[in-house]
Parts: C-alpha cells; structure tokens; sequence
C-alpha cells in the first residue's frame, strides 16, 4: 500500500493542523499516535474524508481488515472520485479474498487515473489471485509504462512470466526490478524460484543468500533457503532455516509443514507428527498435512494408520489426486493391489497427467504380474514428467518381459537424470549380477547402503575392508540380511582368514549354533550384544566385491556347512523307521518378503508330487499359512515343525535325508550349503543369485534349477519335477538300502 498523502479539505479551524500531525505520526509508523488523532478529527468531523480514508489505511496496517473496509467505504461515501481511496479500498478486498470486488475498485481507480501505478500493480496482483495471468502481465506492463522504474511492478510482471511458464523471461525481469532497487530480498526470493524452475539450484541459493545479506530475517528467504538446503540433502542446515522462519512468523502453517518433512528425513518421527500438528493447529484444513502424516506412518510400515490419513484427508477434499495416489500406495504396500488399482485410477480420472499416479498404477500392475500394463503406464510416466524413478520402475518391467539390454538401458537412463539415485544404481546391480556380470554388479551392489534399500548402515567408525592386507588385523564379519544370505556368504570366512586375519563374526541368533563352527572364527556374537575391539569391518554381502569374485572363481567347495554331531545322532535314531528315499519340501516363505506373492505356492498345487508313490516327504517349515493346513492334514507329509528350533536342527534333519525340494528360502541355501541334492523351484522372475537360463548353480553344485517359463506358470514346474522325482525315487531306493 503506497504510503498515505493528503491535502486536507477541511476549512474547520484546527483540524487541517490535526491531520497534518497525524500523517506525520503515520508516516513515521507511529501507529497509535496517528490513530488517536485521526480519531480526535473524527470526533469532531465524522464525514471528514482524509481522517476516515487514512484511518482506514492504518488500521488495515494493524490487521483489521473489516473495520478497515468500513472507514474507507465511508470515506468514499464522501469522496467517490478519489482514485487512492478505491485503489486501498481495493487493497483491503483483496486481503479478505474478495477479489471480483478487488478488481472493480482498482477499475475504478485506473478510470480516475489512467496512469495511476500503483492501482495498476495491485490490478495485476488481484488478477493473479483469479488465475489469470495473461491479464495481470497486461497490468503489470501499464504500471511499468506509467513508471519505468517501479520495481515492485517489475517483479510482479516477472511472477506472471513464472505462472505462464516463461521462465527465462521472467528471470529477466527479475534482474530488472533489481537494478533499480539492488537490496530488494522479495525480488531476490522470487528470482530463486524461478532460477529453481530452471534447474540451476547452485544460482538458486546464492540469489536467497544474497536476500537474507540484505535482510537477515527475511521469512521467505529463510524457508526457500530451507526447501533449496533439503533438495541437496543437507537436512540439519534446511531444519535450522525452518527454525529461523518461525521464530520471526511462528504462526506460518506451511514452514512448520515443511519443517516436520526434514523431521521425517532425518527419522525423527515424533518431532515430525508434532510439526504437523502445530501446522494443523493454525490451519486445520491443511489436506497436505494430513497426507504427510500417512506418509510418516507409510515410512513406518504402519500401513492402517497410513491408510486411515489418507482417508481422512479424502474426506475433507474428496478431489484430491495426490490423497488418492497415497491411498493406493498403502492399499499396494498392505498386498491390496486391486483395491490399489482403483485408487490410482481415481487419481488419473481426476488428474489425466498426474505421472507420480502413472508410474504406481504400474506398480500395482506389477504385483499383479501384468507386466505389459506396467510398462505401458512407465511409459506414459516418463512421457508426461521424466523422473529418474520411473525409469527404474520401467527398467524391471523390461526384465519382467525377459527384455534385459532394454532394461539396463532404462536404469542407464535413470542413472543420467540423478546420478545419486540408489535405487537405479541397486536394480542395475541385481541385473548385471543375474546376468553374471560381476564386475559392475558387486560394484553396484554397494549402492544397498545409500538408500535402495531398508538396510541401515552400521555406525562403526572403523573402515569397512575391501580387499587390503589383514596381517595383524581384526575384522568384524557381520550379516545385514536375511538367514539365506548370511548362509550363502559365511562361505567366504576360511578365505578372509587366509589373509592372515582373526575374524569375529556376527549372526542372529537361530544360525549362531550352526555357523559357529566355521574355521578360522576366534570369537562369534550374537546380533544386538556388545561387540569386541576390532580394526576393519566387512559385510557378509560385501566379501565377494572385496575378493573380486567372477562367475569362475565363486568359493564353491561342499559342503561348508556341517549339522553338530549330537543333533545329527538324534535325527538319526528318529528316521530310523522312516523308509527312503525321504524328501524334504518348502513350498512357502514369510509372507512379508516382497516377492513373495511370485516365489512362494500353494500346497494344494504340489498335490501331484505328494502322491508319488513310495516317496517320503518331511516338511522342513516352521510355519505354515492357514490356507495350507487343510491340504497338509490329508496329505503324507510329515511334520516335524515344533523341534526345528534354529537352523543346526534343520540341518541335522537334512542331513538324514536323500534331497531337498524348496523354493527360493533359507532352507534352500543351507540345503545347498551342506552339499545335499537340492531341486530349487523359480519363479520366472528370480532372485540375482540364481542366474538367468541355467538349470545349474555355480554357488550350490548340488542343485538343479526348476523354473517357470511365463510369470504364475507353476503347473510346468511341477509337472517337470514329478517325472524327475520318479526317476530319482527308483534309484536313490536301490542305491540306498
């Protein structure tokens, strides 16, 4: 608002004095002095024009806007043809979002005062508010006509550019405004964002810097400082800018929003809910609010919470693409992936091009093994905004449809948009190791630490080895994933104590007993309990990278793994009765594993090798799903669940019998670990370890790979397995009696 100037119009003795004294007070931002005596004109002159107009003015400065309307409505009353009046008349509707109402007053302003600026300018800005930029550039460019060097105009003309998507010319006029007012923080914001818009984020900052030189409490300049701080991942930097903000604007709904999403960055949760609820707190219908509290309890696989913000901030915008995008993902997360479907589809029938809703549908399609629509809506994806995870997601569609050069090209791609995205670094990896490309696999397989996964880093302070000499030295081996790793890699133990290491090793507890025996281990901990002194680290997964390891020089002398002696003779003595051949069988893993919906099956489909017979089977599970147990009571299978209590019992048990058939579980490592017979069953898309378009494994020599030609095709399996089972029944029963 332009700073209030009078010619006084009263001829009354005193009062023309009064004002005089009263604008000086105003213009010196002595608010209550002014007041009083605009006040104390009033009293005398009710209808006095200047008194009420610039009373008015003054108490819109104190955040009054509807007594602020009434005294300048009055003053109107008395003066309509007083262009300032329905300019700041304008100035106050606009505050109470009245804008149709805004944009009469300045019209009426600008028919005064065809030249009048600051009207122009305050047109444009109500024009904005009504979304219509072209407009509001049209004013803009009259108040600059009317004065060339009125910088607040010239920034505003530079916000309209932004909204109409011409950023450069924007930027522009940015620059403009800032010659000829160079300690302008506002315009400098605004050139950061727009700077932003063209992806030139090192400009970007120093142009907020330069903001908050001239103005170091400068609210906006702080919080884009935070939003610019927390793109580049420096997130204890970006919190203390938020920080900063609300100690000058406590009441800023949208910093302390922002301040609870570096919260959740740095998995601080609960300080994060509390932001949120302070955000809330002054705006309770902040939706996007509400979606970011899903999106904590989504990053806790708390999927119900998850689910129930969603849903509650569906209910307050019923419209909302970006709450229905988040439903689906927690409805795909919880194994819903219809339901997922269709609320993706909800999003992308309220917005066409929303390409974050685009690439999940694809997500939920492939959960549903319909890889082809997937790929079909990564497509579209990349196409409406390319987004590096997009192409990652589209790069395992391709390996879906056995499309693998396709595929590396893809998460090539997704590498060259962001560089530091673990997860197209990750899934390269996987990809090059299945196709035995070692070199760039175990390199790639690093990327697990940086976020492409749920693993955590150990905080060890010690360096982690890669290879150096380890004469003299420590090093702490320590599993980071499930049993089936931790058994596949402790083959690399003896290796790393031939280069004249001593080893403490780390595992959970079941395997402890089992792996415990492993030469060359002076000292074995329990996950969780108080480690030793030691020089160097490695994890188990890691070893490979450290020796080099290529498809020709894998450590694969059998067995390496040995049942302790004491259980192995009371297995024995119970399968003393038990007629061979006996074959043990996992036909399911834990349910929570991501793919498991592909690797696992049911019971009921491995009826037709069950009634081989003169076969045996044991089941070597521990759990079985409730939709199994009926098939399981009909069936000859034994079940010996309830004295598998860690993996040395499992072992002891698979060393009594003649082969093991599993799908891709624990089991099936330690199976193969103990240089037992193992029939593996794959699912068409198969973890890395197992290679592509093998029927061998150069990890377990033992085993024979089994799998599925096209996605959910177990029934060729199986029927595969039976005739190869009655094969191997004949003679493992002669050659074992």
């Amino acid at each position: 608002m332009p700073k209030p100037q009078i010619k006084p119009q009263s001829a009354k003795p005193g009062v023309a004095d009064i004002l005089r004294r009263a604008v000086d007070h105003h213009q010196r931002g002595q608010l209550t002095e002014a007041e009083a005596l605009y006040r104390q004109v009033l009293a005398v002159q009710p209808g006095n024009f200047d008194a009420l107009h610039l009373c008015g003015v003054l108490v819109h400065q104190r955040n009054q806007p509807a007594e602020a309307l009434q005294l300048i409505a009055r003053a109107l009353k008395t003066n309509a043809r007083s262009a300032a009046a329905h300019s700041n008349y304008g100035i106050v509707l606009a505050v109470l979002e009245r804008h149709e109402e805004a944009l009469n007053s300045y019209e009426r302003a600008i028919k005064l005062k065809p030249d009048y600026a600051e009207a122009l300018n305050n047109r444009g800005n109500t024009l904005r508010a009504l979304k219509r930029a072209n407009d509001a550039l049209l004013s803009f460019e009259r108040a600059i006509a009317a004065r060339p060097d009125y910088s607040e105009a010239i920034n505003n003309r530079g916000n309209a550019l932004v909204e109409l998507g011409r950023y450069e010319e924007a930027l522009a006029s940015y620059d403009q405004a800032l010659l000829h007012r160079p300690a302008y923080p506002v315009a400098l914001v605004n050139r950061g964002q727009c700077l932003v818009k063209l992806n030139r984020r090192d400009e970007a900052l120093a142009s907020i810097d330069r903001a908050l030189s001239y103005q170091p409490r400068h609210a906006p300049a702080l919080k884009e400082r935070g939003h610019l701080l927390r793109d580049r991942k420096q997130l204890a930097d970006a919190l203390n800018c938020y920080e900063q903000a609300l100690a000058i604007a406590p009441d800023d709904a949208v910093t302390h929003a922002n301040r609870g999403l570096v919260l959740r960055d740095l998995k601080r949760f609960n300080e994060a809910f509390a932001a949120y609820d302070r955000a809330l707190a002054v705006k309770p219908d902040y939706v996007e609010v509400v979606v970011a509290r899903g999106n904590v309890f989504y990053e806790l696989h708390a999927y119900d919470q998850a689910l129930a913000e969603y849903e509650r901030a569906l209910e307050m915008q019923p419209d909302f693409a970006f709450g229905f995008n988040n439903r689906g993902n927690a409805l795909n997360a919880m194994g819903r992936h219809e339901e997922a479907l269709a609320s993706y589809e909800h999003a992308l029938a309220l917005k066409p091009d929303y390409a974050e809703a685009q690439n999940n549908r694809g997500n939920a399609l492939l959960d549903l093994n319909r890889p082809e629509e997937a790929l079909a809506d990564y497509e579209s994806a990349v196409t409406h905004k390319p987004q590096a995870f997009a192409l990652v997601n589209r790069g395992s569609a391709l390996r879906y449809l056995d499309r693998t050069e396709d595929a590396l090209d893809s998460f090539d791609r997704a590498i060259a948009l962001d560089p530091e995205l673990a997860e197209a670094h990750w899934n390269k990896a996987l990809l090059c190791l299945s196709l035995g490309d070692f070199e760039r696999g175990w390199a790639g397989y690093e990327w697990r630490w940086r976020g492409a996964t749920d693993l955590t880093p150990r905080d060890f302070t010690q360096p982690q080895w890669r290879g150096e000499d380890l004469t003299g030295k420590t090093i702490l081996l320590h599993a980071e994933q499930g049993f089936g790793d931790s058994i596949q890699f402790v083959r690399y133990v003896p290796m790393v104590a031939k280069r004249g290491a001593k080893i403490v090793l780390e595992l959970p507890d079941s395997l402890v007993p089992l792996i415990g025996r492993v030469d060359g281990v002076i000292g074995m901990c329990r996950r969780g309990n108080a480690l030793p002194l030691f020089d160097v680290h490695c994890p188990l997964l890691s070893l490979p990278l450290a020796f080099g390891t290529t498809i020709e020089t894998i450590p694969a002398s059998m067995p390496y793994l040995h049942a302790p002696a004491e259980r192995v003779e009371k297995w024995r003595a119970r399968f003393a009765g038990l007629e061979r051949p006996r074959i043990g069988l996992v036909w399911s893993g834990k349910p929570s594993h991501k793919n498991d919906h592909n690797r696992s099956i049911a019971l009921s489909q491995l009826e037709p090798l069950l009634s081989l017979a003169g076969v045996h089977f044991v089941s070597l599970q521990r759990e079985y799903r409730d939709s199994d147990l009926p098939v399981l009571n009909r069936l000859p299978v034994l079940r010996i669940d309830d004295a598998l209590t860690d993996f040395a019992e499992t072992a002891a048990v698979i060393g009594e019998l003649d082969l093991v058939i599993a799908v891709d579980t624990a089991v099936a490592h330690l199976a193969g670990a103990m240089g037992k017979p193992l029939w593996l069953l794959l699912s068409h898309i198969q973890d890395w370890r197992w290679l592509v378009q093998r029927n061998d494994s150069p990890w377990y020599p033992s085993a024979r790979l089994f799998r599925q030609p096209r996605i959910g095709e177990w029934d060729v399996v199986i029927t595969g397995v039976g005739h190869e089972l009655a094969e191997f029944s004949k003679t493992c029963g002669t050659a074992t009696k």
